[in-house]
Order: structure tokens, then sequence, then C-alpha cells
């Protein structure tokens, strides 16, 4: 079977970028990255698309529309069927989200709709949350906004500040989105009345409660 043709948006390290790079190495994985588009010429993320002999392209976002354009003539050319977010911090033009609608998603550091935006671990801190996590979700004009495909959680540690929770966060997005790709590019998601359904997929039986006390443990929620 083909593998589906992934372009891969990047601004900055592309921490998630090289999350997909080591996925896709694994010949079973469902999905190839074909095509890196940074904003940035200066963009570490570049780098790993070097290495790992994946076609990068620069296209300044000074202008949305020329972006726009540019960007949906490249991965058109590289017959790309899926396109990722990965630390891509520009907003994109309607137009170009539309034309990609159900094609394109996202990861953000937070458990959307919760903390959208910048600073997703800052605003998480202030509201003084017990949990946070991340999202991955197909892209809507809408910032943050979208079909949420996948989430995971970790938690808030007393005394925890931005630096601490975003690391832990990380950690975790290196995992979800290469999951969430995979099941896209093994046909399991589908988007019905703006909310995505996904074969085979199983919600968690396990509940985690914060605060904790000595004797608490991780419990079976009760069957309805």
């Amino acid at each position: 079977m083909a593998r589906l043709r992934v372009g891969v948006l990047i601004s900055g390290r592309g921490s998630n970028l090289q999350a997909l790079i080591k996925a896709c190495g694994d010949p079973a994985y469902p999905a190839e990255i074909a095509l890196v588009i940074s904003n940035r010429p200066a963009a570490p993320g570049l780098r790993l698309a070097d290495t790992a002999e994946i076609r990068a392209a620069v296209v300044p976002h000074f202008d949305r529309d020329a972006f726009a354009a540019e960007a949906d003539k490249l991965l058109h050319e590289q017959g790309i069927e899926l396109v990722c977010l990965a630390g891509f911090m520009r907003l994109l033009a309607p137009s170009f989200v539309e034309a990609w609608r159900d094609r394109m998603v996202n990861i953000h550091p937070s458990l959307l709709p919760a903390f959208r935006g910048l600073h997703a671990q800052r605003q998480a801190l202030a509201a003084g949350v017990r949990f946070s996590g991340c999202t991955v979700h197909f892209v809507r004009p809408e910032l943050d906004c979208g079909p949420i495909i996948a989430q995971a959680v970790v938690p808030v540690h007393p005394g925890d500040d931005e630096e601490r929770l975003a690391a832990r966060i990380l950690v975790v997005e290196h995992r979800l989105y290469p999951l969430a790709l995979r099941l896209i590019a093994e046909g399991r998601v589908r988007v019905i009345a703006n909310q995505v359904e996904i074969d085979g997929w199983q919600a968690p039986e396990i509940a985690v409660l914060s605060p904790q006390d000595t004797s608490a443990r991780p419990f079976a929620l009760p069957s309805a």
C-alpha cells in the first residue's frame, strides 16, 4: 500500500518534526514526509529535513496570501496529501485553511478547547489546573480550533513553572503526533458533523485523581 505523503510546516527548532521523521523511518509506518516548508530561513528544523534527505523550502510569511499561494503550489507539486503544522508560528490565510480542510492538522500544548493561542502552559498555570497536556486537531480558520483527533494528559506538579510544564508536555507531544498521523494514514479517521470518529478506538477505562492521598490508585470507571 502506498504511504501517505505528508508536508510539514515549521517555524523553529522542529522537535515535533523530528518525532515525525523518526516515526516515518520505520518502513511499516503508513506515512512519509515528502516536504518541509519553513517561513524562517534560519529555522533549525530545516537542518533536520536536510539530514533526513527530505525536500525543504523556505517561503517568507510577510504576506499571508502570498505565503498561501506559494506553499499551496509547492505542496501540490510534491503530491502532498496531508499537511502537519509542527511549531508553525504564523496565522494562515483562511483560504489556505479551507483548501486543505480535513487534510491539515496541528498539535497544540494544551487540552483544547482550553488555553488557545500563545503561552498555553502559562495560561494553564495561571488557571491553577491540576492536569494539562496536548491536542492534535484538524485545522480551522479560527485559532486553535477544529475537530479533536487525539489528546494526551500530564500532571501539573506543585511549584511548576512554564518551562518545566512545557518540557513535560513536549515529551508526550512526541508520542501523540506520530500516533495521530498513523491513525489518519491508516484511513481510520473521519470527520462527521465537525467531530472526529476513529475506527477501532476505545476510551481508556482508567481515571486518575489529583491530588492523591497515600492510598489513592488509578481506578476503573464504573460501567454504564
